[in-house]
C-alpha cells in the first residue's frame, strides 16, 4: 500500500512533524489520506494553504483530506468551513498516534483542535528518516514565550517547551545509524531550549552533549537562532566543535532600533553587530543568514536604510526577506501601515542587497577546495551551507571534495577532486 501523501508548508519544524505524521497515519491504515501541514506566519501563507487544499481536492476527488498545522490551529473554523476538507486537527493532536487511529474509524470527530496554550510538554518522536540519506531534522523544542508584535506563531504553537536531552540524543543516534550524515536541530525558538527542564540545560550544553555522545555524526547544524539568547556554552561550541557547522541563521528582523522596539524584539542593532563580530572572531569561517522584514508599520526611509546597512555591518550572506504583511490578531496589524507599493519596493531593494552580498561571498570561493555533502547526483552543500553544482555525478548522501571554479550568482560550480 502507498504511504499517505503529506503536503508540508512552512518551516523546518513542520518538515520534521510531517514525518511523524506519516508514520502515525501509515500505522493507522490511512493510505488514501492527503495531509496538509499548514503555515500561518503570514496572511499570504494561509491563503496559499486554502488554494492548495482546493487544488488537491480537484485532483483527488476520492481522497480523505486532513488539514493540520499552525493555520489550522489558529483558525480551525476557516478550514472546517471548506467543503474540500474532511478533518481538521490541531498542532498537538497531529503528533499523537491515537489521533490517526481515531481518524481511521467512521465516527471520528471532524474537528479536533484543543487549547494549545495548555500544552506543557513536548515529547521526542523517533522517526526512521526523511526519504533520503542526506540531511535530517530533529525537533528539540516547540512553542514560544515571546510576543513579537508581528507574530501569530505563539498562538499556533503554544508555550515554549523542550524535549529532554536523552530523547534527542537517541533520535540523532538512530538517524546516524540509518545513514544520515547531517542533522539539523530545529524548533520554534531553539535558543530557549532547556529553560523549562530541570537543571541548567541550554542549547549550548545540548549541542556539546550530542557531539560527545554521537561521535559518528559528521555534521550538526542549528536552525534559526535568536542571537540575544545564545548562551556561553553555545559560543564555546561554535569556537571549538569542528562538527558544528559554521553557518548560523539569525532572527534579526530589522536593523533599526526604533523598529526593533516596536516589533518588541529583545535586541538592539548594536547587539546584533556585536554578536556577529564576536562569533566571527571565535570562528573565522562562519557565515550568517538572517530574517529581515521590509516595510514594518511606521518604518521611514531612514529606518529602512538602517536595515540595509546592517547587512554589511553584520556581513550577512543569506537573507530571507519578508515584505511586511499584517496578520490579524497581532498588535502590528493595528499600527499605522506603510503603503503596499513602498513595502514591495523596499523588499525588492533588500533582496537585491542580499543578492549582492551572496555574490561577493561566492566570488571569494573561486579556486578554493570545499567539502560537499551531496543532496542530488550533481548538487550538494558546503559546510557553510552554500549550494555547489558539480560537473560529475555522485551519489546523494556522499561527502566529497570539490574545486570551485565559478558560480551563477546563487550557487557555486565546481569539479570533484579525485
Amino acid at each position: 500500500m502507498p504511504d499517505p501523501q503529506i503536503i508540508t508548508l512552512g518551516c523546518r519544524l513542520n518538515a520534521y512533524e510531517s514525518e511523524v505524521m506519516r508514520k502515525h497515519a501509515s500505522g493507522a491504515g490511512l493510505d488514501d489520506a492527503i495531509i496538509v501541514n499548514t503555515c500561518a506566519v503570514t496572511g499570504e501563507a494561509v491563503r496559499q494553504a486554502t488554494q492548495t487544499i482546493r487544488k488537491l481536492r480537484r485532483e483527488n476527488p476520492d481522497a480523505r483530506i486532513i488539514v493540520t498545522g499552525c493555520a489550522a490551529q489558529i483558525e480551525p473554523e476557516r478550514f472546517a468551513a471548506l467543503a474540500e476538507v474532511d478533518h481538521v486537527i490541531g498542532n498537538a493532536e497531529k503528533l499523537e498516534a491515537e489521533t490517526f487511529a481515531g481518524l481511521s474509524t467512521s465516527d471520528s470527530e471532524r474537528v479536533q483542535v484543543n487549547d494549545i496554550m495548555s500544552v506543557r510538554e513536548t515529547a521526542g518522536h523517533l522517526i526512521d528518516g526523511f526519504g533520503c540519506r542526506t540531511r535530517a531534522y530533529v525537533q528539540i523544542q516547540n512553542g514560544c514565550d515571546h510576543r513579537c508584535t508581528f507574530c501569530i506563531i505563539p498562538f499556533g504553537r503554544g508555550p515554549s517547551r523542550s524535549v529532554p536531552a536523552g530523547e534527542i540524543v537517541a533520535q540523532v543516534r538512530k538517524l546516524v545509524e540509518g545513514g544520515y550524515r547531517e542533522v539539523v536541530l530545529t524548533g520554534v525558538d531553539i535558543t530557549a531550549y532547556g529553560a523549562d527542564l530541570p537543571g541548567s540545560t541550554t542549547l549550548g550544553r545540548l549541542t556539546r552533549q550530542i557531539l560527545k555522545l554521537v561521535p559518528e555524526l559528521e555534521r550538526l547544524r542549528l536552525s534559526s537562532i535568536d542571537q540575544v539568547e545564545a548562551d556561553a556554552h553555545l559560543l564555546d561550541a561554535i569556537a571549538e566543535e569542528e562538527r558544528l557547522m559554521p553557518h548560523l541563521h539569525l532572527s534579526l528582523q530589522a536593523g533599526d532600533d526604533m523598529v526593533l522596539k516596536r516589533m518588541k524584539r529583545r535586541h538592539s542593532r548594536a547587539d546584533a553587530v556585536s554578536f556577529c563580530t564576536q562569533v566571527r572572531w571565535l570562528r573565522p569561517d562562519v557565515v550568517f543568514g538572517a530574517d529581515l522584514i521590509a516595510g514594518f508599520p511606521t518604518e521611514t526611509e531612514d529606518m529602512f536604510e538602517n536595515s540595509v546597512r546592517v547587512v554589511e555591518e553584520c556581513e550577512l550572506t543569506y537573507l530571507h526577506v519578508f515584505p511586511f504583511s499584517p496578520r490579524n490578531g497581532t498588535p502590528a496589524a493595528r499600527m499605522p501601515q506603510v503603503p503596499r507599493p513602498i513595502v514591495k519596493e523596499r523588499a525588492a531593494r533588500l533582496r537585491q542587497t542580499g543578492s549582492e552580498a551572496l555574490s561577493r561571498f561566492l566570488d571569494a570561493h573561486r579556486g578554493s577546495e570545499v567539502e560537499v555533502l551531496m543532496e542530488r547526483h550533481d548538487m550538494g552543500r558546503t559546510r557553510q551551507f552554500a549550494e555547489v553544482r558539480v560537473s560529475s555525478s555522485a551519489s546523494a548522501g556522499s561527502i566529497l571534495h570539490a574545486r570551485v571554479y565559478g558560480h551563477d550568482g546563487r550557487r557555486l560550480t565546481g569539479e570533484v577532486l579525485a
